[in-house]
């Protein structure tokens, strides 16, 4: 069974930082592309960083650039993310997604770990 578990968020002041961690299991880690998304309050969800189909980063958003890091542990089938310096407006349900290598169609998300940047 497909599973995704994101942990490491919380509460946190401006300019503080969360790694936070997605733990996969049920398939095989390196067939999929595993990134980071986010949803905040009456917002659409968006891409925060993600990996491609050949292991490399592809992008961050404009908004994270410099600030966030996204990694991954092939060992232990997690991937982080390292969020420094971070702003009020970062506040916001972070969640994991793996999508199947060139299947796009199918692909799994985590349940989501909260992010409240407030002091």
């Amino acid at each position: 069974q497909v599973q995704l578990v994101e942990s490491g968020g919380g509460l946190v002041q401006p300019g503080g930082s969360l790694t936070l961690s997605c733990a996969a299991s049920g398939f095989t880690f390196s067939t999929y592309i595993v990134g980071w998304y986010r949803q905040a309050p009456g917002k659409e969800r968006e891409l925060v960083a993600s990996f491609t189909s050949s292991g490399g980063v592809t992008s961050y958003a404009d908004s994270v650039k410099g600030r966030f890091t996204i990694s991954r542990d092939n060992a232990k089938n997690t991937v982080y993310l390292q969020m420094n310096a971070l702003k009020p407006e970062d506040t916001a349900i972070y969640y994991c997604k793996a999508t199947r290598k060139f299947f796009s169609s199918i692909y799994y998300w985590g349940p989501g770990t909260q992010v409240t940047v407030s002091s």
